[in-house]
């Protein structure tokens, strides 16, 4: 009896260490992502958890906001930020590749973008939908004025309407100041949105009507992957007139990957594929006019992206990586 409980103890022992080590195993197979609070980077975020789930991991999607997602990545709560706007966050990024705790593997798209437009049939016109150019010589915000009687503001017809970004993010400030450093002020008043479903619903709006429109908007979205509008110029970006008065264009944007760094010791063929990721603004609003168009939401985005782009998404992977990928797409 005491022989057969021995064995029956020894035996819940084994069971016990086998089910205490499962954690920590599928701790080292569980990749964990930055679930940031915008379309692009969490469809990012489903075609690498696609892709990694044929190399034997799993993925975790922790959504945040992106300083309290960045520095979530330094400590080591998530592993990945498919989508760091890099220079929003300077400060906090800087600390973080200064003191080791992050990596940068480089740009997910290298050509992201913000600025002022109109619609490109105001200078050009549209043959198919009988516009004739209503601005032709129109090009960059120093002859906004000249044309301000076409952009009339339907609460006070005195003035043009620009459209600026939504009350409570930086931009907006940062375009209330270029406004007036570019003598806007004296013939549009600055109109700034309730939401940014109002900010892109107006140009939309104006869009199929073929009317004019002035405004403020950002790449990649699908509003400027479904509508032709067409980017004012602006004197090229100087650091020192942009701390002065912001009269400049926009600076570059990095859009990068970042990890953290003890990832590559956990994960090394995770971080190699990270490595190799790499997309196009052009390409992002085209997945985001899909998910638009169909109502589609991340996971069924990223399907559409592998079904459909897989010249891009196999020079990421190896030939027998990509095998599987397209073996586990749904039919």
């Amino acid at each position: 009896m005491q022989s057969g409980k021995r064995i029956f103890n020894l035996a819940i022992i084994a069971v016990l260490m086998l089910v205490l080590s499962v954690p920590a195993l599928s701790a080292d197979k569980k990749i964990v992502f930055g679930d940031m609070s915008w379309d692009s980077a969490r469809v990012h975020n489903r075609i690498s958890a696609f892709i990694i789930k044929q190399m034997g991991y799993e993925s975790e999607f922790v959504p945040g906001g992106t300083p309290i997602m960045l520095q979530a990545l330094m400590k080591g709560d998530i592993d990945v930020d498919m989508e760091s706007w890099t220079q929003n966050v300077q400060e906090l990024y800087d600390k973080g590749i200064s003191e080791g705790t992050i990596l940068d593997l480089g740009p997910n798209y290298p050509d992201s973008w913000q600025g002022w437009l109109v619609p490109t049939y105001m200078i050009e016109g549209d043959k198919e939908r009988g516009i004739e150019p209503m601005a032709p010589d129109l090009k960059s915000v120093f002859d906004m004025p000249k044309y301000w009687k076409l952009f009339k503001d339907p609460e006070d017809p005195s003035k043009g309407r620009f459209y600026n970004a939504i009350a409570g993010w930086s931009v907006t400030g940062i375009n209330e100041k270029k406004f007036k450093a570019y003598g806007l002020d004296k013939t549009y008043n600055d109109f700034i949105p309730g939401s940014d479903a109002a900010l892109s619903g107006s140009m939309v709006a104006a869009y199929r009507k073929g009317n004019p429109w002035f405004g403020y908007y950002w790449g990649p979205t699908w509003v400027l992957g479904k509508l032709d509008m067409t980017p004012l110029e602006e004197p090229p970006y100087d650091e020192e007139v942009w701390e002065k008065s912001k009269a400049c264009a926009f600076p570059s944007v990095e859009v990068n990957i970042l990890v953290n760094s003890k990832l590559p010791e956990r994960a090394p063929d995770v971080v190699e594929f990270f490595r190799r990721y790499e997309t196009t603004m052009k390409l992002n609003n085209k997945f985001l006019v899909y998910m638009k168009d169909e109502s589609a939401d991340a996971h069924e985005t990223a399907i559409w992206f592998l079904k459909n782009y897989e010249d891009v998404w196999t020079k990421w992977v190896d030939a027998d990586l990509a095998e599987k990928v397209k073996a586990a797409l749904p039919k």
